[in-house]
């Protein structure tokens, strides 16, 4: 039988775990692995590391008076701590074992100080009453006298009478209005309203179809039936659109059930079609039922920030007058290269220009979050660019549309802003690149309006991430690195340290044996950029031994292959597959976000190169210095795009890469949704010869270029990227007779819903065809 770990650890888990983690890889490599090899490996997954780490999340639920709450693991368990920065002081949050008390009389099961079978709470406005579920009820206590008691709705006292809005079951996809007596949502294609109070419904449009409908949230590879608008901040009006789909092509999935096969087909725009989905934007008085047109030609269904319109539960390129007067908004072209800024009157339906910005490639308003804001007290607006090759944040008048002063300079990245003082005209901003170091760490800083006064507020390397309490005089700043675990700590708004919260505990984690990852830096294809990445070592390397190495790849170019800097216990299963015997790397190349625009825009209109260049070059160095790593044994896998990645090394680089694992790829971006393809490739262009520009990233005409050991894998039911990318590989490889091995997960989507089984096939095909050893015979990952 195999140990799996569960929190809490006590004494003798941990001890077990110790003992499960001595087991070693051997640096040369045997003839055959055993199940004792491969649960060594599994060790390292986040199941077995995550319960040996302690106080390292700290998620502050801020309230009305300035203190806050978070919930944190420890030995034991978890328990709740209650702060108040103003009096810098950390306390638990109650008294943990009357409580455990209490609520065991109550359901009559036995719960201890240390498990409380609940890790969220809601305090009453002066925190001497807590409220809770223990399924299938909620239940409130007081603080002074420990009683608790069912909720008053659930014993029939009015509906969500005494129930805080977070436990209560209602429609979600319903859109509650910002004073809360409202809820806006669609039925039968058009925009309704319900009184909330009285739950008297009110129909606002009238005209809506199936494919020409109200606030549609359909983007083709992702679909869902919340709607997608946005509430005045007087609750007054909605923003939404008319969504027109009429035209646009269909994409069909078939269900593998029994009986008949279950046809699923939806719109979905691809980047050859003449029509994709445009938005014809409105807004609806829900006071008089009028419904305005703003008048202007429809929008394409585009953001500046992601490949959807839907955004955070709301609309993406959005932003309200506080008075509700005046509707901001960016259109964007359908290639990304163009962005408006545009005011509209949400009574007349008036649209005024207000600023225009086109890049060569595509223009992004932010790192990750849109980052331009409607200043409408003062005629202004914050408006993000990358106009000077770096991501910074500008001044823009309203009335003329011209930009008053740059606001932050330098060959570094404003990532995303946090807070906004428009009376003393100063921002807060997580920013990356201008301290010395890892330039995807991100820290807080504040800037006045003027572009005076840039101040870091997060000096400590690493990381940051940062929650502000509602009078935003205090924030909590959580950091860490790849290989330091995370401190959490109270500060001022001007960055004065109040009281360190948690320091993270891994004391447990390393004497089970882990090991953290190794950071490196290297040069890009260029020979001159700098790109950083990490390195996982078997944690008994041999270093007169030889590995093979494993690539690990997701080539962007909407993020890259290490993803946040942010500490943690186990990075998918990259340590788990070196303790096989494997050396494992992960880069991210040049193409990526997060440098400059111009490294960003590296193999623009050329998706087939998926940083493959800069992998290699860098796989090379890092050979360089440690002798141990075989490159003529050079292995790689990855996801969707690390997957369309994954088979591009192959038929691409046969030379070196030898073996791939390619899971759920878009080979062929004309076959992926058209936003997707549009902004990184350029519009399909078609040559008389019939040649497109979308050919040099088009896996299945390179396939019969394939020299190594290929598996490729794809869900039968993926809505994001249909299995046809895989279909068309697959036929190009049999149509040049090449073997490859093919796995198809029937009723998966994107994400296989067997995952494990997965993870352990690609573990097998690396150890079978790059170890040069035989796996052990259908080994059950998280078996018993």
């Amino acid at each position: 039988m195999r140990t799996s770990f569960l929190p809490p650890a006590s004494t003798a888990t941990v001890a077990s775990i110790i003992l499960l983690f001595s087991l070693a890889a051997c640096s040369s490599a045997p003839d055959r692995l055993t199940d004792a090899d491969y649960a060594q490996a599994e060790k390292f997954l986040s199941a077995s590391t995550s319960p040996l780490v302690y106080g390292d999340n700290v998620s502050p639920n801020w309230l009305a008076d300035g203190r806050f709450w978070y919930n944190v693991t420890t030995r034991e368990g978890h328990e709740f701590i209650l702060a108040s920065p103003s009096e810098a002081r950390r306390e638990a949050a109650f008294d943990h074992a009357r409580l455990a008390a209490s609520i065991s009389e109550m359901v009559d099961t036995t719960y201890s100080a240390e498990d409380l079978p609940f890790r969220s709470v809601d305090f009453d406005n002066d925190a001497r009453a807590i409220t809770f579920t223990v399924r299938p009820h909620t239940y409130t206590c007081q603080l002074d006298t420990y009683a608790c008691e069912q909720s008053e709705a659930e014993r029939g006292n009015g509906p969500g009478a005494n129930i805080p809005a977070r436990f209560r079951r209602f429609a979600s996809n319903d859109i509650t209005s910002p004073d809360g007596t409202k809820e806006a949502f669609v039925r039968d294609f058009n925009l309704w309203v319900r009184d909330v109070a009285t739950g008297r419904e009110t129909q606002l449009t009238r005209d809506g179809t199936e494919d020409y409908g109200y606030a549609t949230n359909n983007a083709g590879w992702t679909k869902s039936d919340r709607p997608i608008l946005e509430w005045s901040p007087d609750s007054r009006r909605i923003a939404t659109f008319r969504h027109d789909g009429r035209g646009v092509g269909m994409m069909y999935l078939v269900r593998t059930a029994a009986g008949h096969p279950e046809l699923e087909a939806w719109k979905y725009p691809l980047p050859e079609d003449e029509e994709i989905f445009r938005i014809e934007r409105i807004v609806a008085d829900v006071v008089t039922g009028r419904v305005v047109r703003l008048n202007m030609p429809p929008d394409q269904h585009r953001s500046t920030i992601t490949d959807h319109i839907a955004y955070r539960g709301g609309w993406a390129d959005i932003d309200w007058s506080e008075d509700g007067r005046q509707l901001a908004f960016v259109s964007s072209s359908r290639d990304h290269k163009d962005a408006w800024l545009r005011v509209a009157n949400p009574v007349t339906g008036a649209v005024t220009d207000i600023m225009h910005e086109r890049q060569n490639t595509f223009f992004e308003s932010g790192l990750g979050d849109i980052n331009w804001r409607f200043l409408d007290a003062s005629g202004e607006f914050l408006w993000w660019s990358q106009r000077s090759n770096w991501g910074h944040l500008y001044l823009v008048d309203q009335a003329s549309g011209a930009i008053k002063n740059q606001i932050t300079e330098g060959e570094w990245n404003v990532n995303r802003i946090v807070r906004i003082d428009e009376e003393a005209r100063q921002i807060w901003f997580m920013g990356q690149g201008r301290e010395a170091g890892d330039p995807y760490f991100q820290y807080l800083y504040r800037v006045d309006f003027d572009g005076t006064g840039l101040t870091l507020l997060t000096p400590e390397a690493g990381t940051h991430s940062v929650s502000f309490s509602p009078a935003f005089d205090y924030f909590v700043d959580t950091y860490s690195q790849p290989d330091v675990p995370p401190v959490s700590e109270v500060r001022t708004a001007e960055g004065e340290l109040v009281m360190t919260l948690e320091t993270a505990d891994i004391s447990d984690l390393l004497a089970a044996g882990w090991q953290a990852p190794t950071p490196f830096t290297v040069k890009g294809r260029d020979g001159a950029t700098d790109l950083y990445g990490l390195m996982y070592t078997p944690t008994n390397l041999d270093e007169g031994g030889s590995y093979p190495v494993l690539n690990y790849v997701y080539p962007g170019p909407q993020t890259g292959s290490v993803g946040s800097r942010a500490f943690r216990a186990s990075r998918s299963d990259k340590q788990a597959v070196a303790e096989l015997g494997f050396v494992v790397v992960e880069l991210d190349g040049m193409g990526t976000p997060g440098r400059s625009k111009s490294f960003h825009d590296t193999y623009y209109g050329n998706m087939g190169d998926n940083t493959l260049p800069d992998q290699i070059t860098g796989i090379e160095q890092l050979a360089e210095r440690h002798p141990y790593m075989d490159v003529e044994r050079v292995g790689i896998w990855g996801h969707s795009g690390g997957g369309f990645a994954t088979a591009a090394a192959l038929f691409r680089h046969p030379d070196f890469y030898k073996v791939g694992v390619s899971g759920a790829g878009n080979h062929d971006n004309r076959v992926y949704e058209d936003d997707w393809g549009e902004k990184w490739q350029g519009l399909l262009t078609v040559n008389e010869d019939g040649t497109t520009n979308y050919d040099n990233q088009a896996n299945q005409l390179v396939a019969h270029q394939l020299e190594g050991k290929l598996l490729i894998a794809h869900g039968m039911m993926d809505s994001n990227v249909p299995p046809y990318n895989t279909l068309l590989v697959v036929e190009a490889l049999m149509d040049a007779n090449k073997d490859f091995d093919l796995l198809v997960f029937p009723s998966s989507r994107h994400g296989f819903r067997q995952g494990d089984y997965w993870m352990r096939r690609r573990w097998d095909y690396f150890v079978r065809h790059l170890l040069g050893a035989e796996p052990p015979h259908e080994y059950q990952i998280g078996g018993d």
